[in-house]
């Protein structure tokens, strides 16, 4: 047997004993040693998610080390640390088929859930492709980071920056800062527009040549686009990545490209959310703008080779570390500002 969290109401968690995953053909049980909070997570908790109802385990973001493997896993033996994310494409339809596997049909209803337990099943999909062996040298709370910055890989790749380019990341929350992270590994300049004077100092830390507080709104847009301006001689940032995942992050993302350039609008507005959009900026300033989703197993493999090889060091983004049965104060504490990424130890 073994404890798991469960999400039963909006801001109540539960810790049941539950049975030990038996691993089936191809699936392995692996023994959580790192899980990391996210921003899907800290929502669910704050409201609930219409993809995951309650009660529900959650936690998506983790290691372990193998605790059981079913018949035909030949990669992985017991006792093995490894890495992996928590979905993987079918392989067979269209979107498959068409090298757009973030986009499978099945993809959203086969992840798996339930990080923040002792123990988690991972499917035979999961096993065969997007699993690793957890390198020595990396910690397990390093390794857990697989799966978001397989998010920001895939990003990263659709918005096509060049070495020298200016992006401009909106929003200073665990994602934006990974955008930092990995763009000053490509040797793109990065500035950064949001809140929090903490995350906004970090993100000088990691890079950024600069970090503004600024409250956007659509008054305030001028003022962001001044700063913008300031360090662009006039022209506007090359590329920028939305990561509020608010209308007027996706307003302001538009605002402050420069003409040609391209905008990633990698945060996701609530459900039947409108933005007004002047089409003649987008037209005639031929304004590129790309909207990433998920991940595709080439952007987890790349992710793995950036965290075992020493590519980004993530380690800067941990705000702390607690105990399974402290989950639900963490949720508190991330929901008051505080940290950015907290690790929980099973």
């Amino acid at each position: 047997m073994i404890q798991a969290a469960f999400l039963v109401a909006p801001r109540r968690v539960e810790f049941r004993t539950v049975p030990s995953p038996i691993p089936g053909p191809g699936e392995v049980a692996v023994r959580v040693r790192a899980a990391l909070t996210d921003g899907t997570d800290l929502k669910a908790f704050r409201r609930g998610h219409p993809k995951m109802p309650m009660p529900t385990r959650f936690g998506h973001e983790f290691s372990g080390d193998v605790a059981a493997v079913g018949p035909g896993v030949a990669n992985f033996v017991v006792g093995d640390a490894i890495m992996a994310v928590h979905s993987a494409p079918c392989g067979r339809c269209h979107w498959c088929r068409a090298e757009q596997e973030n986009l499978c049909a099945t993809i959203m209803e086969t992840k798996i859930l339930g990080a923040y337990a002792e123990q988690i099943l991972l499917s035979r999909p999961i096993v065969e492709r997007n699993t690793f062996s957890k390198p020595a040298s990396l910690s397990y709370e390093a390794a857990a980071f697989l799966e978001p910055l397989a998010c920001v890989v895939h990003g990263v790749s659709l918005l096509a920056p060049r070495e020298g380019d200016l992006a401009v990341v909106i929003g200073a929350g665990g994602f934006g800062l990974l955008h930092v992270i990995l763009l000053r590994a490509l040797g793109v300049r990065v500035a950064v527009i949001g809140r929090g004077a903490a995350r906004l100092e970090m993100a000088r830390a990691l890079g950024a040549e600069w970090g503004r507080e600024v409250t956007l709104d659509r008054r305030t847009l001028s003022e962001a686009r001044a700063l913008v301006e300031e360090i662009t001689d006039g022209r506007g940032a090359d590329r920028v990545i939305e990561c509020t995942g608010q209308v007027d992050g996706w307003l302001a993302g538009l605002a402050l490209v420069r003409r040609g350039g391209t905008v990633s609008l990698f945060g996701g507005p609530p459900p039947r959310s409108t933005v007004p959009i002047d089409t003649s900026r987008l037209h005639y300033d031929q304004i590129s703008v790309v909207s990433p989703f998920h991940f595709r197993p080439r952007d987890v493999r790349r992710a793995y080779e950036l965290l075992a090889g020493g590519g980004v060091d993530v380690t800067p983004l941990i705000s702390g570390r607690s105990e399974l049965h402290e989950l639900a104060r963490v949720f508190e504490r991330l929901e008051h500002g505080e940290g950015v990424k907290f690790a929980v130890l099973p």
